[in-house]
Order: C-alpha cells, then structure tokens, then sequence
C-alpha cells in the first residue's frame, strides 16, 4: 500500500476527526467524550479497542515484534480565540495540536488495518489523555500499555504551528530532546488574624514571597551554568479579603532541566528552601510532587531509522532539522524511558502572510494540510520497522 496516497484520499476524514476533536475539547484524565468517539472509530475501522486506564489501546497485525504507535488526544484549560468556525466554547482549547494527533492515529490505525495481512508483526494504538497535566502516560502504564503484547519500540509525533512550511519535520538523535518536568505544590502554613493586628499572626503570605524569592536564587546560585534549566512559580494563590490574614498560601511551579545531576538537585534545593524558609518566618511548608516526568531522549538508531524511512517516502517539500532541543516537557519521556522510542516533530505552520501564534497561544492556528503527512508517516515508519526486525 503507497500509505501517503491513501492518506491524500482520507485527508477530508482526517480532517473530519480532528474538528471533532477540536470542537470537543477536554482536559486532563477524564476525556469520556474523545474516549467514546475514538472507540467507536477503531470498530468502525475494524479495529477490537480497549480501554487502557483513562486512554484507549488497540491492535493490529498478529505476534513478532510490536511497535507502538502513541497519540496524546488532550486540549488546555483556557479559551480559544483562533476564530476557527469549529472552535470550541467550553473553555478548553487544542492550542497545543494533540486533536491533530488522535485523528491522524486514527487515519493510520485505518490503513494499518487495511493493510493488516502484509504486517510482519504488531502494531499498537495508544490514544493518550492529560499529557498537558504530566498524567497520561503514567495512567497508561500503570494499566500495561506495555505489556499484553510487549512494546518493542514506540513511535509519536507532535505538530507545530508558527510560520514555517508544511513538510519541515524536527528530530534529534543526539542528545536530550526536551527537558525533564518536575511539578511542585507547596502549601505555606501560617496563623491567619485580622489585618490591623498582624503581630497576632504568622503571616503565610510573607513567608511564601521569602520561599519564592529563594527559590529564584536556585537558579542563579546553585545550577550549573552550564547545563540549561528553569525553574517557574505560575501560580500563588493566598487570602479572601484585603483586611483578612490567611492561614495559608499556595504556590505552584515547575522545575524543568536537560541534566539529570541538576534536575535531582534542584529538586531536593526547593524543598528545602520551602520547608527552611517557613520556619524562619514561624510557619511550615509541606511539598506535594505534582509530576515528575524525566528528559525525553530519543533512542540514537530508533530515531534515525525511522528519519530514513521518512526520507523513503517522498513526501512534498519534506525538509529534515536535526538536532532540536526545546525546554518544554512532554510525558512521553516516560515511555522512552523503558522501551527504545522517538519523538518527531512535524511542521504545521502557514507561510502566507497570516499574523502566525506559538503553541499554548488562545488564538493559535495549524495548518491542516499536515493531516496526510502525519498519518502516512506513522504507518509507514510502523509498516518498515516492522518489516526489518521481523
């Protein structure tokens, strides 16, 4: 089967799939609406889909080695202002592209089965939720996405939007492909009063400005400089009214690193700032870990392997950039983690001369004309490892 042509012929259903998804976004793990529509696509398709966790598994193809293919199917908790007429009005947004993800799975799902007699093993479906919250992964896992049959190698793509032509794919077999993500919450714990009397509290507030201030210090004082890191507070949350002193305040952060010895250490530096830093100041810290996802390094042969069979296929305008690394995080680390895996990034960027947005932007666009390319790829890339470790 020529996977690109028969691409081309679905690329209205692609198309179809991903507005689907687009218009019914939903976050996190519970996803029971992209769930359902994934599940009854695969049995239309032929497909026998289970559940996996809070994502959706299934196969084709029958014993020898097993590849998974994975597609994260999740949106973001804000609003969407791309002006796309299938928008979607709930208050979730795909400004990160994984509708593109499950629906050019699900394409490819259908021409694996399609094609399932000429298989020289197995191919598997992962449809992932709450890549955004560092969850899905580790859902999926816990649940044996790995096992019954055992992977043997894992494949995923990721769209990007912005001004660069469809066609573009970013890979790197070199080194580490995105950071490592460590999500913390720390609750300060104070004694609230009345704010005329703030000798009569242990003020959390106060105190959770002296723990973010330090923790600010941890980059510029304690990281090796040179190793790339980033530690991030986006949210503090603390009090209901200007004359109250609360009993606690809340901070919310990201510590993200390519360096395993940095990452460990930065780790164990927040915590004890938080946990130090109240007790000057009278009150307490506790520290909840709210993800620890590692770097995403790409298995060095898997990567470039799976870059030659792309280079087989001839596919317009197709433009290689080797060697990207990005400080952004992505959960799939924890499957390259165990099993020998490679993250490929395909351009779905416009070069007319639309005002163009990054990723996780409420008016971002993406280029539907990736669709073929993305569903063609994984099946091809699945078809020929297949085919060469039989």
């Amino acid at each position: 089967m020529n996977y690109y042509e028969r691409a081309l012929e679905l690329k209205e259903e692609t198309i179809a799939n991903r507005r689907y998804f687009h218009q019914n976004a939903e976050t996190g793990l519970d996803m029971p609406t992209a769930k359902a529509y994934v599940m009854n696509k695969l049995k239309e398709y032929g497909l026998i889909p289970k559940e996996c966790g809070h994502g959706v598994s299934a196969t084709v193809g029958c014993g020898g080695k097993v590849i998974l293919l994975r597609a994260d199917m999740d949106a973001l908790p804000m609003p969407e202002e791309s002006g796309e007429p299938f928008a979607c009005t709930s208050g979730a947004a795909h400004a990160c592209g994984h509708d593109f993800h499950a629906a050019m799975l699900l394409t490819a799902a259908k021409m694996l089965k399609e094609n399932e007699s000429n298989l020289k093993g197995t191919v598997k479906f992962m449809f992932q939720p709450a890549e955004e919250t560092f969850e899905g992964s580790k859902d999926m896992m816990e649940h044996g996405i790995l096992e019954n049959p055992s992977v043997d190698a894992a494949l995923a793509y990721h769209v990007s939007p912005g001004n660069m032509p469809v066609g573009l794919y970013m890979y790197n077999s070199s080194g580490t492909m995105m950071f490592s993500v460590d999500g913390f919450k720390i609750t300060v714990s104070g004694k609230g009063a009345h704010g005329a009397y703030p000798h009569n509290s242990i003020d959390p507030i106060n105190i959770a400005v002296h723990v973010y201030l330090a923790l600010e210090s941890l980059i510029a004082r304690e990281a090796d400089p040179k190793a790339a890191c980033v530690l991030t507070v986006g949210k503090f949350e603390a009090g209901t009214a200007a004359n109250i002193i609360p009993d606690y305040a809340v901070l919310e952060g990201t510590i993200r690193s390519n360096d395993p010895t940095n990452r460990e250490l930065l780790v164990r530096r927040m915590k004890e700032v938080a946990d130090k830093t109240a007790q000057v100041y009278g009150g307490s810290a506790s520290i909840e870990m709210i993800s620890e996802v590692p770097p995403l390094i790409c298995d060095p042969a898997l990567t470039e392997e799976m870059v030659s069979y792309m280079q087989e296929m001839n596919l317009p305008n197709a433009q290689p950039y080797p060697g990207i690394s990005a400080s952004a995080s992505e959960d799939f680390a924890s499957i390259a983690e165990k099993v020998p895996s490679t993250f490929i990034y395909l351009s779905a960027g416009f070069t007319d001369n639309r005002e163009v947005y990054p990723a996780h932007n409420p008016k971002v666009q993406f280029n539907e004309d990736v669709c073929p390319i993305g569903a063609s790829c994984l099946a091809y890339c699945a078809t020929q490892w297949l085919n060469n470790h039989a």
